[in-house]
């Protein structure tokens, strides 16, 4: 589907107008004169000037954990303990998950009555070896011997270690893929770990507008499913964009509260371009069918007048048609106004 060319909306304009002022003309004449003896209206006016608004662009973005860790097994082994639930807050240091440790207490065992038997023929050798009753080569090969015990007695505690799984820092448990007595393998996901007490919004920015972005600079942010709006401060800028989507991720910190929670949606109001506009109060603006009118005013009579809006910002609209620098727009007193009624400038 074709898209319409952005002047359309003006031409749209000028030709409602024209048809406005022409095409029923004897009605509207009719009109303005029943309007014309009419009481005059006390209104309020501000004129049109030309301004620079900040125009805004809106980016999607995400809200997650500054801190999040996947919990997996490094050995494996059933799961015998799993004292956890989704959502259990844990401190750093918590039990998350044990493994059956059986297999490799024996292995422990093994390699300490190893180590101690080696320990023990080197004793003994060292001891004939003062007495000239056996080789300086013999002792080399039992010290050797002794270091491989040694290394193995280490290896077996530390894998006795890894059946014991704790918490990294201290959060919430946000997923949990795993039931006691499921076979625990490495690299398979048990559990996910997340700190919501430091949530940030992670967002991927058009290379048009990345650059014009800096680490410490302040975004507005809105979060609909929380209902809150707050600021967000940027803390990580990509140095390179992604060439197929033409973006790089910009996370930016925010601060927590109850009602966010990691994987919500953000809206991130960016700075844009800024350029020359007539703003208005938007109280001036009132519907009229499918478009939008105005009142202005010489002094003496209101005017209708049709008018094509724009970006709103802090109560003000942007006219992008309709109106010109000078012109006295009535922006109270206007609700019932008719198009030629005499008006008193309050």
């Amino acid at each position: 589907m074709r898209r319409l060319p952005a002047v359309l909306p003006f031409i749209l304009l000028a030709v409602f107008s024209v048809l406005l002022a022409a095409g029923c003309s004897s009605e509207t004449t009719e009109h303005v004169e029943k309007a014309e003896q009419l009481e005059p209206a006390p209104v309020s006016v501000v004129t049109v000037k030309q301004q620079t608004p900040a125009r805004q662009v809106e980016i999607m973005g995400t809200v997650q954990a500054a801190e999040s860790a996947s919990i997996a097994a490094r050995i494996s082994g059933n799961i015998v303990e799993l004292p956890v639930s989704l959502g259990s807050r844990v401190s750093e240091g918590d039990l998350l998950v044990t493994l059956g440790a059986d297999e490799i207490n024996a292995q422990l065992l093994q390699a300490q009555a190893q180590f101690e038997q080696a320990e023990r023929n080197l004793a003994r050798e060292r001891s004939l070896l003062a007495k000239n009753a056996a080789t300086a080569e013999t002792v080399r090969t039992l010290e050797e011997t002794r270091q491989i015990a040694a290394a193995a007695l280490r290896e077996a505690r530390t894998m006795l270690g890894y059946t014991t799984i704790t918490a990294p820092f201290s959060g919430i448990i946000t997923r949990k893929m795993a039931s006691i007595g499921d076979l625990a393998t490495p690299g398979k996901l048990l559990l996910q770990l997340e700190n919501e007490g430091h949530l940030q919004v992670l967002a991927d920015v058009p290379e048009s507008l990345v650059l014009a972005l800096s680490i410490g600079d302040e975004l507005p942010i809105h979060l609909p499913a929380a209902g809150l709006r707050t600021t967000g401060r940027i803390i990580e800028i990509a140095p390179t964009a992604d060439p197929r989507s033409r973006t790089a991720p910009v996370k930016l910190t925010i601060d927590s509260a109850e009602q966010i929670r990691s994987g919500q949606f953000a809206r991130i109001s960016l700075p844009s371009e800024r350029g020359i506009a007539f703003m208005i109060p938007q109280d001036a603006v009132l519907p009229f069918g499918q478009m939008e009118r105005i009142f202005l005013t010489d002094g003496q009579r209101a005017r209708l007048q049709l008018v094509k809006t724009g970006l709103k910002h802090d109560g003000t609209v942007e006219i992008l048609a309709g109106v010109a620098a000078g012109d006295r727009v009535i922006v109270s007193g206007h609700r019932h106004l008719q198009d030629g009624q005499p008006v008193t400038i309050n």
